[in-house]
């Protein structure tokens, strides 16, 4: 049995190398709020809230997540006895709507206790098979085309297997022309607009056809379904959708009504590792293929994506840069690394996380505390 006596959560503000542009603005710090859960034999499992400081990629943020957290997911949690981490699940969706990257911060938290007290590691818990993924890169929009196409050349250098460009009405048909020109027809490429456009754009958009596109990634906003229907049967390109998907029956009905071709999980998104797996399990008993989005998280996030992609069905590269892609120092070691030819390995022979969490690293980030005790 699994009885969670506390629960910690901790803001970070932790800067990018770099700034990371995509539709809806530009990223140069980023605020974190990080869960620690604790059981009554002293366990600690980690996990990491998504959610950011506006709600620009979706409508949580880190203060509406904090209140969620604070008056709604722990007292279900705190005190209480699970059988198991995927028991968490029932409890916070029974009447209680909403709040998915709240509810995802400690479900995804308890999974990672229960592994490290089982000694095996998140994958296997999980299910997952794989011991090394296939890792994309995420490239952000640029002032120019010829700036775009300097960052792709990089990143092929460096071994990536998918690379991902963020594009916006003004920025998009030239720069993907100009990264396909230079780099030619065998690299493996693919667009995310983050829900930059309209259906009045569909002509525009069909535009991306001549590229060779794994695919588009959610070129409308996420509550529109029928409309990523319609562009769908104007493309050849396969769309992909990712802020859409925050449940299994979304992903049942985004495949019903021809919405998409591809399916992007994060669990953080969907509420959890339980809600996560499901949707995995739906998209392959549909022949859909799936792969796992990032979300600028740090090594704690990571680990949680890393431990589901190595579930079968994901069969795509997945947004899951080492930590030098992002960070100058992450919050864990050892940190996150990359092959030569674009792969992480899967850690499947430590328990939990597979990585240690560096608590100095995040004293010293640390800009908020707040501790919720069991009653």
């Amino acid at each position: 049995m699994i009885q969670i006596t506390g629960i910690t959560l901790r803001d970070i503000t932790l800067p990018l190398k770099t700034p990371f542009r995509i539709s809806s603005g530009v990223t140069t710090v980023r605020r974190i709020m990080l869960v620690a859960v604790e059981d009554a034999d002293g366990a600690v499992g980690w996990g990491e809230c998504v959610a950011d400081r506006e709600p620009h990629y979706s409508a949580e943020t880190i203060e509406t997540c904090r209140l969620a957290l604070r008056a709604w997911v722990a007292p279900r949690v705190l005190g209480k006895q699970f059988a198991r981490a995927a028991d968490i699940h029932t409890a916070l969706e029974r009447d209680f709507k909403g709040h998915r990257m709240a509810k995802a911060a400690v479900e995804m938290a308890v999974w990672a206790l229960e592994a490290e007290r089982a000694g095996i590691a998140l994958a296997v818990l999980l299910g997952g098979t794989r011991d090394m993924i296939d890792v994309g890169i995420s490239l952000g929009i640029q002032d120019s085309p010829d700036a775009l196409v300097e960052q792709a050349r990089a990143a092929r250098g460096q071994g990536y297997r998918r690379i991902k460009l963020k594009v916006a009405p003004g920025r998009d048909l030239d720069y993907v022309r100009a990264v396909r020109e230079a780099l030619g027809n065998d690299l493996t490429l693919s667009v995310d607009a983050n829900a930059a456009y309209r259906l009045e754009d569909a002509e525009h958009l069909a535009g991306f056809d001549e590229f060779g596109l794994v695919m588009i990634e959610q070129p409308f906003e996420a509550e529109d379904l029928r409309r990523h229907a319609e562009l769908q049967r104007r493309l050849r390109t396969p769309l992909c959708l990712d802020e859409s998907i925050t449940s299994a029956n979304r992903a049942e009905d985004a495949m019903a009504l021809g919405s998409a071709r591809i399916i992007n999980i994060k669990p953080g998104r969907a509420g959890g590792f339980t809600s996560a797996k499901a949707i995995h399990d739906i998209c392959a008993a549909h022949d859909i293929p799936v792969w796992c989005g990032g979300m600028l998280e740090t090594g704690i996030g990571r680990a949680h994506n890393v431990a589901l992609a190595s579930l079968p069905h994901f069969t795509l590269p997945g947004d899951l840069s080492p930590s030098a892609r992002y960070w100058e120092q992450d919050i864990v070691t050892p940190e996150w690394t990359m092959t030569a030819d674009g792969r992480v390995r899967v850690p499947r022979d430590r328990p939990g996380l597979g990585v240690d969490v560096n608590m100095d690293r995040i004293d010293d980030l640390t800009v908020r505390t707040e501790a919720l005790r069991a009653p």
